[in-house]
């Protein structure tokens, strides 16, 4: 294999990386935009959702299988983020340092949950034989490169995703109301929107992409109690980079830093190129600390 085709299957490796990583960053873009909160817990709806694909696959077989453990983990995740929501982070809006201390809490708290469920061993999902296949190229400058059918299938999940949240916020009523929500909160209320029952549906809606993210991550990776602090940091780069409240900011961060630590594996180890990674972060928001795309909120300015 050439040095072309292995900055090429790095890169590939990096685009399907950054979808994952979009998937586990929508729900921080738009509770954080919407709401103020800081979700320390988010990665392990990231987590929940792998535990629920694995147990699907014990008990669904044949080609409805992954879309069944799919919807389940995403309705799974949502139903548990909005218990979370009506129970504890209700009393918490507004108050950002408070919600990282407390998510924290509760993130400590499911983890040990599902080591006592599970064991603190790692548990394994077979992807669908239609998903164990690659492309591969034999010829030219890319000769050697292989493009699983699994990460390309969850390249489409993010896209799909991404394009179905992106439609729900710009064209239904329900996504104009978060959107007035987001701009102007008070206004919002005094004009009629509900902003309980739009925080309550954000929130959950969050996590129930975060455990649809831990899904199709559960078919190329073990499914740990700590697989979502693996993520957790990344997903915050995401939202810090791509700018808080921009699905469009979140998907090219998503995209660049993807990219970014896997091209940066060429060179170095791992370690080292998550260092590079947070430094390179470091000197963006020194330049631009809005982030790639700059939303303009009164919730935000007041934060």
């Amino acid at each position: 294999m050439g040095d072309t085709a292995v900055v090429a299957g790095q890169i590939f490796n990096g685009i399907s990386v950054g979808s994952i990583l979009l998937l586990a960053a929508l729900g921080l873009v738009l509770s954080f935009g919407v709401m103020k909160v800081i979700n320390m817990a988010h990665g392990e709806m990231l987590m929940v959702g792998g535990y629920l694909s694995y147990l699907t696959f014990h008990h669904a077989h044949g080609p409805l299988a992954l879309p069944a453990a799919m919807l389940v983990s995403f309705v799974g995740a949502t139903l548990l983020g909005a218990i979370l929501d009506l129970t504890i982070i209700r009393h918490l809006y507004g108050r950002p340092l408070d919600t990282l201390i407390v998510t924290w809490g509760i993130s400590l708290i499911f983890q040990q949950g599902a080591r006592s469920l599970f064991g603190a061993i790692g548990v394994d999902v077979t992807a669908p034989q239609w998903l164990q296949n690659s492309i591969s190229i034999n010829h030219g400058l890319l000769a050697g490169v292989d493009l699983p059918y699994v990460r390309l299938f969850i390249i489409g999940v993010a896209l799909v995703v991404l394009a179905v949240v992106a439609l729900c916020i710009g064209r239904t009523r329900w996504g104009t109301m978060l959107r007035a929500v987001h701009q102007d909160r008070e206004m919002a209320a005094a004009l009629g929107v509900n902003t309980h029952l739009i925080d309550l549906a954000v929130f959950a809606l969050g996590t129930g992409i975060a455990g649809l993210a831990g899904s199709v991550l559960a078919l190329i990776a073990p499914v740990t109690p700590t697989v979502g602090q693996s993520y957790i940091v990344y997903a915050f780069l995401v939202v810090i980079v791509g700018g808080p409240g921009s699905l469009i900011g979140a998907a090219l961060a998503a995209l660049c830093v993807g990219l970014f630590s896997a091209t940066a594996q060429i060179f170095t180890s791992v370690s080292l190129s998550d260092v590079f990674l947070l430094v390179a972060v470091i000197l963006f928001i020194q330049f631009r600390p809005k982030g790639i795309v700059a939303t303009h909120s009164r919730l935000l300015e007041d934060a």
